[in-house]
């Protein structure tokens, strides 16, 4: 029996969806293979602007907003699993769009938790926009007025990045009373002499991977903090060398003939570590994975 024949016989709603299936496959599987084949530093996509999606999405902004959310993670997610696998990543990822995004999304929905927490994750380490970053915490605070860590981040900000250490201070002083914690609000004293150190740095980092939910920025975090630590351990090898010769060590591989180091540090990014002439551990992926190469 022929598809003419047999459209004779179904009854009409089965042949409305028997249609739509088949328009459906027609459409959606030469779509879902581009898009699968498309590097994946172009997948973020165009979506319009707030402006435009605050009247649209009517009582829907809380859906909307976190549908913005969820599609930068996978777009992020999808990166990060790229780097992981050593796979080349062509262009850097899209900051800007990430960021836009989540601006959005806070627009919409002020209370969402996912956005700030994922906006502090990369506008700082990757994008580098530590005032943007805080702007958007201290729009969060306005909101999320029972949330101790937008401060927690905040005031890591201010100090790590900014050296603006009277304003991590306050930062640190309203988590801690916010959360009672002990640590932030001894952190809110001290960090202004402490503030920009490695171990202080490994502290917030081991924090925020403890506290992430989403897998991919949990994982990001796990990277991150294990670059952090090998720094510090290098740290720890070149204050050594300096009280025993007086000087610098030249470089990172002198630190292991000699023994100051047991082994090779290794960059979970896939740079090298080296000695800036200053003392300053850096390497050559910048802590990021848009210069990793497999």
């Amino acid at each position: 029996m022929g598809f003419n024949e047999m459209k004779k016989h179904l009854p009409p709603p089965f042949l409305l969806l028997l249609s739509g299936l088949l328009f459906y496959g027609l459409l959606i599987l030469p779509f879902t293979t581009y898009m699968r084949n498309k590097p994946i530093e172009e997948k973020l996509g165009y979506v319009p602007s707030v402006k435009l999606l605050k009247p649209l999405s009517a009582d829907q902004k809380e859906l909307v907003g976190a549908s913005l959310v969820m599609k930068v993670l996978m777009y992020f997610g999808g990166i990060v699993a790229e780097a992981e696998a050593g796979r080349v990543i062509s262009e850097p990822p899209d900051l800007q769009g990430m960021s836009r995004l989540l601006h959005g999304a806070v627009r919409l929905d002020p209370y969402n938790m996912d956005a700030y927490y994922f906006a502090q994750g990369f506008l700082t380490w990757d994008a580098r926009q530590f005032k943007v970053a805080n702007d958007l915490l201290d729009y969060g605070m306005g909101y999320r007025t029972w949330d101790w860590q937008l401060p927690f981040f905040a005031g890591f900000n201010s100090a790590f990045f900014l050296k603006d250490y009277a304003r991590a201070a306050g930062y640190y002083q309203r988590a801690g009373e916010l959360s009672g914690s002990s640590l932030h609000i001894n952190l809110a004293g001290r960090y202004m002499q402490e503030a920009g150190q490695t171990d202080l740095a490994i502290l917030y980092l081991a924090a925020m991977e403890k506290g992430e939910r989403n897998p991919a920025m949990k994982k990001s975090y796990q990277i991150r903090l294990q670059a952090f630590q090998e720094v510090r351990r290098i740290e720890l090898a070149r204050d050594q060398f300096q009280q025993k010769q007086g000087s610098f060590p030249v470089s990172v591989q002198q630190l292991v003939q000699l023994g100051y180091l047991k082994h090779q540090p290794v960059d979970p990014y896939g740079g090298q570590f080296y000695l800036e002439p200053t003392g300053k551990v850096a390497t050559t992926s910048k802590f990021a994975f848009a210069g990793v190469k497999k």
